[in-house]
């Protein structure tokens, strides 16, 4: 793979140092669902028991119905978006529903319950999320967070609230309870303090404080300084617990490796809180950080679109969404 690496003597320019952190984002998530998702619903400390020597190899190791270096629904649907971006011009709502639906009629190995019920209901990319909460209730899973960083790449340059906001409105599509979006929003706002060079976790309170009332205790709990994932009170298959470990990994560990072997030891919903996390991670230790080991056999099949994208197409995604 062809990288953007170090200049002899000195730093890197402040575009190269962006572009390395945007593909870090994009790849670092996709490497984190590929990694995790041999481990999905598996016991806490699964992966440390198999793989107890850090960087001794072999950890993209597929299983559970997964290829090694296989991505999961949560890079396909995380590529559908950023493609959509690129080819449209922009945020094209319906578009991007369209792509999904075509996507879900495909039969992908793996799709959220949730998600299928929307994608499938009938009803047009405007109604059918919304419809689907009013009837269940129940709609603040993770699925909207676990596809961001191509929207979180491509809308960082423009600022805290329309990053924020386009992360909203993406997430609207299949997820109707606005703390999928106000999840989705946070991660926004991490991904383009770090793509800046800045320290996303200092950056938690004002995020936190910028949400709606009704939502910011749950997000102030789970991204205290002092929260661990022991005190969930959720599966981490939710949203808010889903962020606040992510960001707990990223917070106590000072590498990408270090940041997804935490995540995926948590158990759970091991693919998309590495996802998460790996997005973080990659947007603030950049591509350079991430182990060839675990790029070399990254694949992400898209379902309905007759392609597989290896890592220098993610590479290249990323580098076109940071514009």
């Amino acid at each position: 793979m062809k990288r953007v690496t170090r200049r002899a003597g000195g730093g890197r320019a402040g575009r190269e140092e962006r572009l390395l952190r945007a593909a870090g984002a994009v790849v670092g998530s996709a490497v984190g669902d590929a990694l995790g998702a041999p481990f999905e619903f598996g016991p806490e400390g699964a992966f440390s028991a198999r793989f107890p020597e850090p960087r001794a190899g072999g950890e993209m190791c597929g299983g559970g119905g997964w290829d090694p270096g296989e991505a999961t629904d949560d890079t396909q649907m995380a590529v559908l978006v950023g493609e959509s971006l690129l080819e449209r011009g922009g945020l094209d709502l319906p578009d991007v529903f369209a792509r999904f639906q075509r996507w879900a009629a495909a039969e992908p190995k793996d799709i959220g319950l949730q998600t299928e019920d929307v994608l499938t209901s009938g009803r047009t990319w405007d109604t059918a999320a919304e419809a689907h909460f009013r009837m269940t209730g129940r709609a603040a899973g993770n699925g909207s967070l676990m596809r961001a960083s191509t929207g979180a790449v491509h809308f960082a340059r423009a600022g805290r609230a329309a990053t924020m906001d386009a992360a909203r409105r993406v997430a609207a599509l299949t997820h109707g309870d606005p703390a999928a979006w106000e999840g989705t929003a946070v991660y926004h706002e991490l991904v383009r303090v770090a793509l800046d060079g800045g320290d996303p976790l200092a950056v938690l309170p004002d995020a936190v404080d910028g949400l709606p009332a009704r939502q910011r205790p749950r997000y102030a709990a789970v991204l205290a300084p002092d929260w661990h994932p022991g005190l969930a009170t959720e599966f981490n298959g939710a949203v808010w617990p889903c962020l606040g470990s992510a960001v707990w990994a990223l917070r106590t560990t000072t590498t990408f490796e270090g940041a997804l072997r935490a995540a995926v030891d948590l158990g759970g919903d091991t693919d998309t809180v590495a996802a998460v996390t790996g997005g973080l991670a990659g947007a603030r230790y950049g591509l350079d950080a991430i182990p060839a080991r675990w790029t070399e056999p990254l694949h992400v099949p898209l379902p309905g679109f007759g392609r597989v994208l290896r890592v220098e197409d993610l590479v290249g995604l990323a580098h076109r969404l940071a514009g």
